[in-house]
């Protein structure tokens, strides 16, 4: 039954029609609350219109270790503005028609809002999977578990000084799709993903596996997206997307972050 869920899941319904329209996904990130939830609810619908393919709906957290300054920042003003995980859950329930919702989350919130009810409320409000960037392959099961129970994808993320055996065993873990990081450090525009190094990693990883590669960390500009999306499955754009709209609210922040996804929904084909 499991199995069957997994198969017929939305993230994987969405890297398909991809594929069929060859082309890459285009995966976005953003910081549910900022800068707040009323706007958030407007820029995801926003951006679903203009040809986003999955969301990656980040929990605000104080102490985010993979996030860089523009994603850290909005991570403050959520939090600023009152966000908590429950309010997050309700929107993706609001949303989660739109296109498939990711929870990109830490291990500390999903621990204090224990994992079981966790894992069962995000299944009922119709998240497609869960992202928990600090946990090692080690101690996934814990978490790993109880989603799976529920039909839950659980994306895994390869980092740049992964060994090949090592990246191995994630590959066969990983959910969904594999997160391949695209640089050593934390997220951000500031510095660019190495594309060449990009290239030869995500053909490496080919070698090993067959399941979707989604690339991310420093991509942003179209240029940079099309580059990507000539050698992987899915393109992550996550500082980009939340600097389109930064520092405003409502029509105009939803206006800005769909002319930004539409400028990158453009750069998605693969030569025929």
């Amino acid at each position: 039954m499991v199995a069957e869920l997994i198969a017929a899941d939305p993230i994987s319904r969405a890297l398909q029609t991809a594929r069929e329209q060859r082309r890459a996904a285009l995966i976005g990130y953003l910081v549910a609350g900022d800068p707040d939830l009323a706007t958030t609810e407007s820029v995801v619908a926003a951006v679903a219109a203009a040809g986003l393919d999955i969301l990656e709906l980040g929990v605000p957290y104080g102490d985010p270790i993979a996030d860089g300054p523009t994603i850290a920042a909005a991570g403050q003003r959520a939090l600023l503005s009152g966000t908590t995980l429950e309010a997050v859950l309700g929107l993706v329930e609001r949303l989660h028609h739109l296109l498939p919702v990711v929870l990109f989350t830490y291990f500390n919130p999903v621990h204090r809002f224990g994992v079981e009810r966790f894992a069962e409320r995000a299944a009922a409000v119709g998240a497609s999977g869960v992202i928990i960037p600090d946990l090692s392959l080690e101690e996934l099961e814990e978490v790993r578990g109880p989603l799976r129970k529920r039909g839950l994808l659980f994306p895994l993320l390869v980092a740049p000084t992964t060994s090949i055996d090592r990246a191995t065993q994630i590959a066969a873990a990983s959910e969904g799709f594999i997160y391949v990081v695209s640089r050593l450090g934390v997220t951000g525009e500031a510095s660019g993903p190495d594309l060449a190094w990009l290239e030869d990693q995500v053909g490496r990883l080919r070698e090993i596996t067959a399941k979707p590669l989604a690339v991310g960390f420093g991509i942003s500009t179209p240029a940079q997206v099309a580059r990507a999306a000539a050698c992987s499955d899915g393109v992550i754009v996550g500082s980009g997307l939340v600097s389109s709209y930064a520092e405003s609210h409502g029509g105009e922040a939803s206006g800005r972050a769909a002319g930004y996804v539409a400028s990158l929904v453009a750069e998605l084909g693969r030569p025929a």
